[in-house]
């Protein structure tokens, strides 16, 4: 299904062809994130990330960075998370080529001018106004606050106006030495495609890498006990709230109990948090309870949209779910839904050469290991009701809990007091 090859400078090419497929993609992962910064640099990882896209010694202006993919109707991006950065190519199978050395091209040559710096500083300030005025966006960065506090984990991954206004060439070029190493990066190359010479191509290509281990990141730290709530005052007609927990991290044994007991709390239309506030209560439009691991730190949280006169009933319920999961096991009939629809999901989820190369490449580069969907499949089957109630009696505890709002509030004292299990 794939193949690992680690090449002499510490370098990892996975391969995952498919002889049905009519797309390839090319997939350069590398452990560089908002986790890895220092506070006056928070941002740096993002900026750096767009960078990529304004000349290389080929291609000497942004336009074109663009052309060459533009004129074969690829798809090309990069993306920039709290543990990695990517940059991708996706493109017919005939013009695999062209993907390699482009996404090559970028990744090793690119000059970062310093005239495009000052320009690009405006557009990631537009970027990060663009999420911060859009209330179901800028919940999910709230929550990392309240959930982590001033520390890496709890930045904004696209950084702070101010930060982002100091960002100097030497800072970007000093963090590319730093992270952008052989041994700290993923070549993932999925599709239709010919395995043995796109093994050959990468080799030859990446063999001028920088060699090296990376700096690594500093631990995430516990906040404290809780329960935490922020207040983010602004005058709306519907409050965005987060509701969760501290979970697991991605080398944590339960990890896959707690993504059953979040899909089973509200990860499906049919699911006990869409039942209850929506159906029942008629509050909110959008509700999803979400898991997320990373390398060492995890969350379960519900997100929603809702009625401002009917926030506290809305918490309450929220609270009530939680404690039900952990005082009564979840049914066959409901923990079987909730693994058939992860199942589901990651089937269809898999379909393309793009989700396949993230799939495989970002699993090699944070956990060093990789799991099939096979093997995934069999975790899933062997979680238990058992399993999900002490799941959910270890995380959803009084002493847990945060809660986030953005809405026409600014007393926490009073969502305090709601937040008990």
């Amino acid at each position: 299904m794939y193949k690992r090859t680690t090449l002499k400078n510490g370098l990892r090419i996975i391969t995952v062809p498919e002889k049905t497929a009519k797309a390839a993609t090319v997939l350069v992962v590398v452990g560089a994130g908002s986790k890895y910064e220092t506070k006056n640099l928070s941002g740096l990882s993002h900026f750096l990330e767009h960078m990529f896209f304004k000349g290389t010694r080929k291609l000497k202006k942004p336009k074109d960075v663009a052309e060459p993919l533009d004129r074969i109707g690829g798809d090309f991006n990069a993306f920039t998370g709290e543990e990695y950065t990517g940059y991708y190519a996706k493109v017919s199978a005939e013009h695999l080529d062209t993907a390699l050395v482009w996404v090559s091209d970028i990744f090793l040559n690119s000059r970062i001018p310093l005239k495009e710096i000052e320009k690009e500083r405006g557009v990631i300030i537009e970027e990060l106004h663009m999420y911060n005025d859009n209330p179901r966006m800028y919940i999910g960065q709230l929550w990392k606050e309240v959930l982590y506090g001033d520390q890496p984990a709890g930045w904004d991954i696209g950084g702070r106006k101010e930060t982002v206004a100091k960002i100097k060439r030497q800072d970007i070029l000093d963090y590319i030495s730093s992270q952008y190493t052989s041994e700290n990066t993923v070549v993932a190359v999925a599709g239709k495609i010919r395995e043995k010479e796109v093994i050959k191509k990468v080799s030859d290509i990446f063999s001028k890498i920088k060699k090296g281990k990376a700096k690594s990141k500093l631990k995430v730290k516990d906040r404290g006990r809780g329960p935490g709530v922020l207040i983010h005052k602004r005058k709306t007609q519907q409050t965005n709230l987060a509701l969760g927990v501290k979970a697991y991290d991605l080398f944590h044994k339960d990890r896959f109990a707690a993504s059953l007991l979040a899909i089973a709390l509200g990860g499906m239309m049919s699911s006990r948090m869409f039942i209850e506030v929506r159906e029942k209560l008629g509050a909110a439009y959008f509700i999803r309870t979400f898991n997320e691991s990373d390398t060492d730190s995890g969350w379960l949280c519900t997100f929603s949209g809702v009625d401002n006169a009917k926030l506290e009933k809305v918490i309450q319920t929220i609270v009530r779910e939680y404690g039900k999961m952990a005082k009564t096991r979840i049914s066959e009939k409901e923990l079987k839904k909730a693994k058939d629809y992860l199942k589901g999901k990651m089937v269809l989820g898999l379909e393309s050469s793009d989700d396949k190369a993230s799939f495989f490449g970002i699993q090699e580069l944070l956990r060093k290991e990789i799991m099939t969907q096979e093997q995934i499949f069999a975790k899933i089957d062997k979680v238990t009701r058992s399993d999900i109630q002490r799941t959910a009696k270890n995380l959803f505890k009084t002493e847990n809990l945060n809660l986030a709002l953005i809405g026409p509030f600014e007393d926490n004292k009073k969502f305090k007091k709601l937040l008990k299990l």
